[in-house]
């Protein structure tokens, strides 16, 4: 039995789960989410309590049994508090603001980068260089903060460029160091 699979998921107040035609769909104050549900998987909602179950004992029925609530525990979770990652712009003339629908990054290029936020995803930029990106699909936030780091990778030479909150960025020595 998978050791995450088995756990039930609890539904806060606030948020309704209903079954549609192969998946569900997941409401709550934060938005709405709809989730596809894997062939082999059965799930149960009683009581504020949701149980993901498999089928039976094959290998891709087990492999996908602890994905499949994974993902409806995210969206649950999602449409419930939402989630957020937080970027750091870091050098000398690096910035960010949010104009409508867009990120306006300069980051040293010669052109500044315009960066369209996806349905569903908020931006907040603040006067440090810091960025928040919130919404309540979780792998979505993830993907957009990932793609807003990869417009500049932070540089191992002076750590310059976006990168996550509280990454360590590992330094190399230049060439003045190397002797």
């Amino acid at each position: 039995m998978s050791r995450i699979g088995k756990n039930p998921i609890s539904i806060p107040k606030g948020v309704s789960i209903e079954s549609i035609d192969g998946g569900f769909k997941v409401k709550g104050p934060k938005g709405e989410l709809t989730q596809a549900l894997v062939e082999g998987i059965d799930v149960e909602i009683e009581e504020g309590v949701v149980t993901v179950k498999r089928r039976g004992e094959s290998g891709p029925e087990r492999s996908l049994h602890g994905l499949m609530r994974s993902l409806l525990a995210n969206a649950v979770e999602g449409v419930a508090n939402g989630f957020t990652k937080r970027l750091e712009i870091v050098g000398v003339g690096y910035r960010a603001e949010v104009k409508g629908r867009e990120v306006h990054f300069a980051l040293g290029y010669s052109h500044p980068v315009i960066f369209p936020l996806p349905e569903g995803i908020e931006v907040e930029v603040d006067k440090q260089g810091k960025i928040t990106v919130t919404g309540c699909d979780r792998q979505k936030v993830g993907q957009v903060a990932a793609n807003m780091r990869d417009l500049r990778r932070p540089d191992p030479y002076k750590a310059k460029g976006i990168r996550y909150e509280n990454e360590i960025i590992r330094r190399k020595v230049g060439k003045a160091g190397a002797k």
